[in-house]
Parts: structure tokens; sequence; C-alpha cells
């Protein structure tokens, strides 16, 4: 997947640390999700599938980590 023309965000609740993820925005629905390192926006990004990252979101804001 080809990511250098994909705009990326960080959540809202990120802080001012630096020390975030980023996901690709705009993607078409069930596409592999983008996850890099905000620190390194030029070094290597991780794919996700769109259920995995949907489950690990979830977990999320069910507070299980």
């Amino acid at each position: 997947m080809n990511v250098t023309d994909v705009t990326w965000r960080k959540s809202t609740y990120s802080g001012g640390q630096g020390e975030c993820l980023e996901i690709a925005d705009g993607l078409p629905p069930c596409s592999p999700v983008p996850v890099r390192d905000s620190k390194r926006p030029d070094g290597p990004h991780l794919l996700s599938s769109a259920p995995v990252w949907a489950a690990f979101v979830g977990a999320l804001k069910a507070a299980r980590y």
C-alpha cells in the first residue's frame, strides 16, 4: 500500500509530548489501516486489517488496556 499521499491524523486525546500514533485518514472502508509513530513520519508504518484495528480501538475505549 502506498501511503505517501494519505492524510495522517493523531487522536484528539493525544498530548503535546510528541509520543503519539497516527493513522491514515480517508481510506475506503475495510481497507488496511496504516499506523505510524508521529515522531518518525518518514519511518516505517504498520498495516492493520480494519476489523483488527476496530477491535483494538474498542478495547481501548472499554479501558481494557
